[in-house]
């Protein structure tokens, strides 16, 4: 019975005829539900690609992941503030990029860098009391309290109709999409096409070899780090036309990514992707048809019926044995 389920596929298309059953048993239209979670899936995945490509290099999860989403959308807001109302965040993305590749640096190197190949506790406690730092520290300069772009209307509430207004495509949701899609094709190439992405697929093989070969790993760790914090904090801009800005929406959002980067397979950029296309799906779909509070109920049911015959996640290779 194991062995018949590690096709990946398989797997894949029996969640999803147990997650569209319900509605094509109530003869129920599934196709917005199913463009709403791709759409989300889509920013789900950039976050998850970003934690993905840390662990990969680094062999560390970084439990404050959406802690950094959350800073991107706060630097977001505060850009947000100087320019003319109803402009669109977006152009905002290369000053919220470079501040949040400097902001890793930083972390990296003033605390990251002290618990690298020193036992998973190390990292687990230092990343998650990083989280609860940048909590609190946020809380105190920004309030407790929601806060949200001033965006146009045009952009808040635009969409496009297809098939005779039978799918609505949500202008917010489209453009979080298409910029997650750029960016994870960008990292695609980046990785197998540049010199410094083949030197970070050779550490994460092996850092004693990589630095046999000349290759400088401590750069390369802080690459690493600062490109997967740059993706949270860009997630955080996508999202800020469609959700509001406070201390702890970053909570929800480390959780995803976390299920996705296990559901694809730990540094996987690949399953991290499609893991967190299928967690879109999963949480839209679900929410749609029963509540939104059941969302997170079966997105972590489905992550552990597939670990139940996926151990390594759906693209994971398991240990290595010499």
């Amino acid at each position: 019975m194991r062995q018949w389920f590690n096709n990946n596929w398989v797997i894949l298309a029996v969640f999803f005829l147990v997650v569209v059953a319900p509605y094509l048993y109530h003869g129920e239209s599934v196709f917005q539900p199913l463009v709403n979670g791709l759409l989300i899936g889509g920013v789900y995945a950039l976050i998850a690609v970003g934690l993905s490509m840390i662990h990969g290099v680094m062999k560390i999860v970084n439990f404050a992941q959406g802690e950094f989403l959350t800073i991107g959308m706060y630097f977001s807001f505060i850009f947000y503030t100087y320019m003319p109302k109803g402009s669109l965040p977006y152009w905002l993305l290369v000053p919220v990029a470079i501040l949040m590749f400097l902001f890793g640096v930083v972390v990296f190197r003033t605390s990251i860098r002290q618990v690298i190949g020193k036992g998973d506790s190390s990292y687990i406690l230092l990343t998650l009391g990083l989280s609860i730092l940048i909590q609190n520290v946020l809380q105190l300069i920004f309030g407790p309290n929601y806060r949200s772009l001033e965006i146009s209307n045009d952009l808040k509430y635009g969409s496009f109709f297809l098939f005779d207004d039978r799918i609505i495509l949500s202008h917010p949701r489209l453009i979080a999409f298409a910029g997650a899609l750029v960016f994870v094709v960008l990292v695609t190439y980046f990785l197998s096409r540049t010199d410094l992405g083949r030197a970070m697929r050779a550490t994460a093989e092996s850092t004693t070899v990589a630095q046999t070969l000349g290759i400088n790993v401590n750069l390369v760790f802080t690459i690493a780090f600062s490109l997967g914090t740059v993706f949270a904090g860009i997630s955080g801009l996508l999202m800020t036309p469609m959700f509001l800005i406070s201390p702890q929406v970053g909570t929800t959002f480390s959780t995803i990514a976390m299920c996705a980067m296990v559901l694809g397979g730990l540094g996987n950029l690949k399953g991290a992707m499609i893991g967190g296309i299928i967690l879109g799906l999963v949480e839209s779909l679900s929410s749609n048809y029963w509540t939104l509070d059941i969302a997170p109920v079966v997105i972590n049911t489905v992550l552990m019926a597939v670990l139940v015959f996926r151990p390594y996640g759906l693209f994971g290779k398991g240990a290595r044995r010499a």
